[in-house]
C-alpha cells in the first residue's frame, strides 16, 4: 500500500467480494485460516535498553500546523498503557478511500484483521532523561499515516533517539485531521470539538483524470518537507523552554523535554514516498545532518535537486520493488565525496518495512505482498541495526552501534551490496 501502488488492497478487495455476495461469516474463516500459519501476529517489542513512551503533538488546529507522533525514551510506569496501532475508524475510513473500496463493509474488515494491536509504547508515560537525544523525523508513505511504522520508531526510540512521525497534510495520507472554527450550522458531539473547534478529516486525493501524476507529487513532495522542517522547528521550541499549546490536550507534560535534545544530531528518515521527502527535506534544510530512505520512491522529485544535497544518505531498499530507473535516479545522488550508501535486504518486498508486515499470517501474507520470504522480525532486524549505524557514523554518536558497521556494506547473507537490479550506470 504505502507507495505507487497497492498493497492490502488485493486482500481486502477479495474480503470484499466474499462479503459482499452475503458471505461475511465465510470471509472471517477464510481470513482467520490465513493468519493461523502465525502464531505470534504482533508489532515486535524494542530491543534497545530504554523503555519507550508515545505522545501526540499538534501545533496550531488549522491544516498549515504540524502533526506528529513522539517516540521517546520514558520511565517505567503501571499506570501508562499501550495505545491502538490504528488510532480510531475514520483511518479505517481513510483506507478505504485510498483502495477505492465501501467504508462501511471494510471498516468491519479492518477492524476485525488489525483493531486489537496496540503500538510496544506507553502512552503519554513520562520523559526519562539520560543525556541529549539524538533526533529523527520520520516521513510516512503514500496512503500511510503516523503510527504505521511503529516497529522503526520504537526500536529508535529504545537506542536512545526522540523520534517524531510526521502524519501529513498533503493528501497523500490516506487520513488525517485537524481542526476549524465551530460555526452555528455545526451540531458536532463533544468528544469531536476542542472548546470552539471542531474536528475535520482530511482524505487521501486520488489522481484525476487527465492529471499530471509528477506534478501532483512533486508538490506534495515540497510540503511534506516543509513539514518535516516545521516538526523540527516544533521540537526546537520545546528543547528550548518555550511553552507550546498542544491542541490535543494529551497527558504528557511537554515541559520535562527542555534541553533534552541534541539539536546538532538531527537526521530524516522515511519510506517510500516518506523516502523521496527525506532527499527533499535534506535538499530544504541543511539542519538534518544524514538521511536513511527506506525502499524509496524517487519520481516525485526534481532533478536539480540532487545535486544541492550536502548530506550523506542511506538508501535500504527491497528486493522486489525496485526497478532500473528509480535506482539510477538514486545513482545521480552518488558523490566522490559525501558518502551515499545502498543495501539491498534479501527476500523483503515494499511492505516490509511497514507494521503491517507483522500482523498478518504468513499464507495470506506472502499472497498479498506483505510478506516477502525472509522473516519480517529479520529483515527489519537488519534494517533498524543497519540504520543506527549509519547513524553513529554520520552524527557522531558515542554508542556501541558500530557493532553492525558491516551491514552499511551490507555484509550479510541477508544483504546484497548496492542493488539487485541491473543498470547501466557504475554502482555506488
Amino acid at each position: 500500500m504505502f507507495s505507487h501502488g497497492g498493497l492490502v488492497q488485493l486482500l481486502v478487495k477479495r474480503i470484499y467480494k466474499r462479503a459482499s455476495a452475503d458471505q461475511w461469516g465465510f470471509t472471517l474463516s477464510y481470513v482467520t485460516m490465513g493468519n493461523t500459519c502465525s502464531n505470534n501476529l504482533g508489532i515486535p517489542p524494542a530491543k534497545g535498553p530504554n523503555t519507550v513512551g508515545c505522545t501526540d503533538f499538534m501545533m496550531d488546529h488549522t491544516a498549515q500546523g504540524t502533526f506528529f507522533r513522539l517516540y521517546y525514551p520514558c520511565q517505567e510506569t503501571e499506570k501508562a498503557e499501550k495505545p491502538d496501532w490504528v488510532p480510531c475508524r475514520e483511518y479505517f475510513n481513510g483506507l478505504a478511500d485510498f483502495m477505492k473500496i465501501n467504508r462501511t463493509l471494510s471498516e468491519r474488515i479492518f477492524n476485525y484483521l488489525f483493531g486489537s494491536f496496540k503500538i510496544p509504547a506507553y502512552l503519554d508515560a513520562p520523559f526519562k532523561s539520560n543525556g541529549k537525544c539524538p533526533v529523527v523525523i520520520f516521513s510516512h508513505g503514500l496512503g500511510a499515516f503516523r503510527t504505521l511504522y511503529s516497529a522503526i520508531c520504537v526500536e529508535l526510540a529504545s537506542q536512545g533517539f526522540i523520534v517524531a512521525s510526521v502524519e501529513h497534510r498533503d493528501q497523500s495520507a490516506s487520513a488525517t485531521f485537524y481542526f476549524r472554527e465551530e460555526t452555528a450550522k455545526d451540531n458536532v458531539p463533544i468528544a469531536s470539538a476542542r472548546g470552539s473547534l471542531v474536528k475535520e478529516w482530511m482524505y487521501y486525493r486520488a489522481l484525476r483524470h487527465g492529471e499530471s501524476e509528477f506534478s501532483l507529487r512533486n508538490k506534495q513532495v515540497k510540503q511534506r518537507a516543509d513539514e518535516c522542517i516545521l516538526a523540527l522547528e516544533k521540537l526546537t521550541e520545546i528543547n528550548s523552554g518555550t511553552q507550546v499549546h498542544n491542541v490535543l490536550q494529551t497527558q504528557f507534560d511537554w515541559a520535562t523535554l527542555e534541553n533534552s535534545m541534541d539539536l546538532c544530531r538531527i537526521a530524516a528518515m522515511g519510506h517510500s514516498f516518506g523516502g523521496a521527502t527525506v532527499i527533499e527535506t535534506l535538499c530544504k534544510d541543511v539542519n538534518f545532518k544524514c538521511g536513511v530512505a527506506l525502499d524509496a520512491w524517487m519520481f516525485p522529485l526534481d532533478y536539480e535537486i540532487f545535486p544541492r544535497v550536502r548530506q550523506p544518505i542511506f538508501f535500504i531498499n527491497s528486493e522486489k520493488f525496485q526497478w532500473a530507473g528509480n535506482i539510477s535516479r538514486m545513482r545521480k545522488l552518488d558523490s566522490a565525496v559525501i558518502q551515499r550508501k545502498m543495501i539491498t535486504i534479501r527476500g523483503t518486498v515494499h511492505q516490509s518495512f511497514p507494521d503491517f508486515t507483522f500482523l498478518t499470517g504468513n499464507w495470506i501474507g506472502k499472497l498479498m505482498k506483505l510478506k516477502g520470504e525472509i522473516d519480517p522480525e529479520i529483515a527489519i532486524d537488519l534494517s533498524n541495526k543497519a540504520t543506527l549505524a549509519f547513524l553513529e557514523r554520520h552524527l557522531g554518536l558515542q554508542k556501541n552501534f558500530n557493532q553492525w558497521e558491516g551491514l552499511i556494506d551490507g555484509e550479510d547473507e541477508n544483504l546484497i551490496p548496492g542493488t539487485n537490479i541491473t543498470v547501466l550506470q557504475s554502482p555506488l
